[in-house]
C-alpha cells in the first residue's frame, strides 16, 4: 500500500515540497493529489477530513493525518537523513500543530499562489491521482 499525500495545488510553497517528495522518494512510495482535484475531494470526503482544511494531509494504513504529524510522517517515508525528524513526533501535538498552523497560515504571503495546480512531467505523471 502506498502513501498518498493531498496537497494544496495552488500554493507554490506545497508544490515545492512536492517536488521535495517526489526527489527524496526514490522507491515511489507516495502518490499525490491536489485537494482541489476531483480525486482529492473525494479523498476528504472518504475519510471525513473537513473542507476546511488546507493542510498537508497523508492518507496511509487506512487513516488521515494532518498538519505536523502528517509531515513527519512523509519525513519518516523519505530518504537519507529526513527520517531523523520523525524524532520531532515526541514533541507533543499542541506544541507541533502550533507552530505548523502559523508557517500555513503565512504561507501564500510568503511563497505566493499560482492559478492552476502543478502539472507533472511525464515521468511524475504516474505519481498523481487523477
Amino acid at each position: 500500500m502506498r502513501g498518498v499525500i493531498l496537497f494544496d495545488g495552488i500554493c507554490n510553497f506545497c508544490d515545492s515540497t512536492v517536488q521535495f517528495i517526489i526527489k527524496h522518494d526514490q522507491a515511489g512510495y507516495f502518490q499525490f493529489a491536489s485537494l482541489q482535484s476531483d480525486v482529492g475531494q473525494a479523498l476528504l470526503h472518504q475519510f471525513n477530513i473537513s473542507e476546511k482544511i488546507d493542510s498537508v494531509i497523508l492518507i496511509e494504513d487506512g487513516k488521515a493525518y494532518v498538519e505536523s504529524t502528517a509531515a513527519l510522517k512523509i519525513a519518516k517515508n523519505l530518504e537519507k537523513i529526513w527520517p531523523c525528524y520523525y524524532l520531532f513526533i515526541l514533541v507533543p501535538p499542541i506544541i507541533r500543530n502550533a507552530l505548523y498552523r502559523r508557517f500555513a497560515k503565512h504561507r501564500y504571503r510568503l511563497f505566493g499562489t499560482k492559478k492552476e495546480c502543478l502539472l507533472p512531467t511525464p515521468s511524475q505523471r504516474q505519481r498523481f491521482l487523477s
